[in-house]
């Protein structure tokens, strides 16, 4: 029970690594909310919380909006009054070079994955302030730190993450909160198949593919929510501006 008392926040929550995310941190003692666009998906994650003996709502909430943002906290601190962690998990995904990726899909993953980190960030940041705790981690992606192939927005939007993680951990230390960034690789999400299918690529090679690392394999959503975990606990109290990589060798090879 490494998060007992504590109260936390998860967008993207709905599924895939936000789903898991949520339910590691519920069962680590957390009072979660469970940020995202499905009202059928949250409130079914919420209820895994609740059925398993912890305190979950869901706030129906696209962090592209600052009003939904700012709706998010203000539901959270309202079920569980505080804020203690908050996993900036949403994102999206289009593969295409520059000459392929179209204006609205740029903006949509710069809006999403960018700038729905600094909405959420920003709604978040005055209540942990005032308290002078809190720890916010951020979604990039190996991606994050180094290029891949017909990924041109989503390598920039992931980029972007882990210098806003960067930055917000120097403004924000001095405030007593902690702020990093887990940088996945390829993981057994809803996203992967999609991606394969966008690329016409036979789901079979596409494995095969993902398989070419070190560790041989793609990597689970339970494994990258145990990553989540340890930044959003006392196990990593003295760690802040670090890009956490969690892909299994991928770019180390």
């Amino acid at each position: 029970m490494r998060l007992q008392n504590k109260v936390a926040l998860v967008t993207g929550g709905t599924s895939g690594i936000g789903e898991a995310t949520a339910l590691l941190l519920a069962k680590e003692g957390a009072k979660v909310c469970v940020a995202g666009r499905n009202e059928e998906r949250g409130r079914a994650v919420a209820e895994k919380i609740l059925n398993g003996g912890g305190g979950g709502i869901f706030a129906r909430t696209d962090v592209r909006r600052a009003v939904e943002c700012n709706r998010a906290v203000e539901q959270t601190l309202t079920a569980f009054g505080a804020l203690d962690i908050l996993f900036n998990n949403a994102g999206v995904f289009f593969p295409h070079t520059v000459v392929d990726c179209t204006e609205e899909e740029w903006d949509l993953q710069l809006d999403i994955n960018l700038k729905g980190t600094f909405l959420m960030s920003k709604a978040a940041l005055p209540h942990m302030t005032a308290r002078h705790s809190g720890v916010i981690i951020n979604n990039s992606s190996g991606w994050g730190l180094a290029g891949g192939d017909a990924a041109v927005a989503y390598c920039a939007s992931k980029g972007g993450v882990v210098l806003l993680t960067k930055a917000m951990a120097i403004d924000h230390g001095p405030q007593g909160i902690r702020v990093n960034c887990i940088c996945p690789g390829d993981v057994d999400t809803p996203m992967l198949p999609e991606d394969a299918r966008m690329r016409g690529v036979n789901w079979k090679d596409y494995l095969a593919g993902c398989a070419k690392r070190p560790l041989g394999r793609i990597g689970t959503v339970d494994e990258i929510a145990k990553a989540v975990l340890f930044l959003a606990s006392d196990d990593s109290s003295f760690m802040t501006g670090a890009a956490l990589v969690v892909d299994g060798g991928g770019i180390a090879d």
